[in-house]
């Protein structure tokens, strides 16, 4: 009896090892694999057809356009005229937003002086923003989905001021390099066919006297809106001869940043951006395509 108790024992620590093996050897083959997006951007993917200006439309059925690489995560999606996003309603602002842009969005006779910020009543009274919550706080109402990247349609131009759409941003940023980081992305049109872009928020930890780890974010008015301690944006960058995409992904702090700093300085793996915000991009891109490469 004593022997079958050793032998039992035996068995369920080898196994038990075997199994920490496994999991480590899968963890480090999946790190690997991943780990490669950081040396090598180009991701093949089947050819895209040239893109017309109704496909630019999102609606409830029809937001295939500009999620074609799927969704980083599922929690409460809400589509627009111009974007889709994912509201998060502890915070009051979105998880992320993804956009389309490509030569045809960005013209067409769509003006920001008709546009006003506005509260989003399909989202619960209780987990809103309002204007009253950001007035007199020092931040701007930073939009997450551009305003001056749908100026094909007014609607599409309108619906990027709905305050789920907006997060609370340092001015200095907002006014400065983000908008650099904006123009950037308007200017890759003229490279690609198409430019997703997915913006968010995040809430990132800091190590303080005591040498821990807290996240701390002041919140705004009666609505507690969280003003978030950095932004990502991640880029799907889709080559003109429709072969492959190029993946950019920055990470900026919301505090003031010069205006002369390169863009290139706030240029993160695309695991960074994954691990920090809870979502996933690579996934989808991969289910579009069976080999990752570099395309010469």
């Amino acid at each position: 009896m004593a022997r079958t108790g050793s032998t039992l024992l035996l068995g369920a620590g080898l196994g038990a090892l075997l199994s920490r093996v496994l999991s480590f050897r899968s963890r480090q083959e999946e790190e690997e694999r991943t780990g490669l997006l950081s040396r090598v951007p180009v991701v093949p993917v089947p050819e895209v057809p040239t893109v017309h200006a109704s496909e630019l439309t999102v609606s409830p059925g029809n937001s295939g356009a500009v999620m074609k690489y799927g969704f980083p995560s599922l929690a409460n999606i809400k589509t627009r005229e111009s974007y889709v996003t994912s509201y998060d309603p502890r915070t009051r602002t979105a998880s992320w937003v993804i956009e389309k842009l490509n030569p045809t969005s960005l013209t067409g006779p769509s003006d920001r002086k008709y546009c006003e910020f506005k509260e989003d009543d399909s989202v619960h009274i209780f987990h809103r923003a309002t204007n009253a919550d950001y007035k007199g706080s020092g931040f701007d109402r930073g939009h997450l989905a551009a305003a001056a990247n749908h100026k094909w349609s007014q609607k599409a131009m309108e619906d990027t001021f709905y305050l789920s759409n907006v997060a609370p941003q340092n001015p200095h940023l907002n006014q400065n390099t983000w908008n650099n980081l904006e123009k950037l992305c308007r200017s890759l049109t003229k490279r690609y066919l198409n430019v997703y872009v997915c913006t968010g928020p995040l809430y990132l930890p800091r190590q303080e006297g005591d040498g821990k780890l807290y996240v701390r974010y002041q919140v705004l008015g009666q609505n507690h809106v969280a003003v978030p301690t950095h932004f990502f944006k991640v880029l799907i960058l889709e080559q003109a001869d429709g072969k492959g995409v190029e993946l950019r992904s920055y990470i900026l702090p919301n505090e003031p940043v010069h205006e002369k700093v390169p863009l290139e300085r706030f240029l993160v793996p695309i695991e960074t951006i994954e691990r920090a915000s809870g979502l996933l991009f690579v996934p989808n891109i991969m289910r579009r395509t069976t080999s990752l490469q570099a395309l010469k």
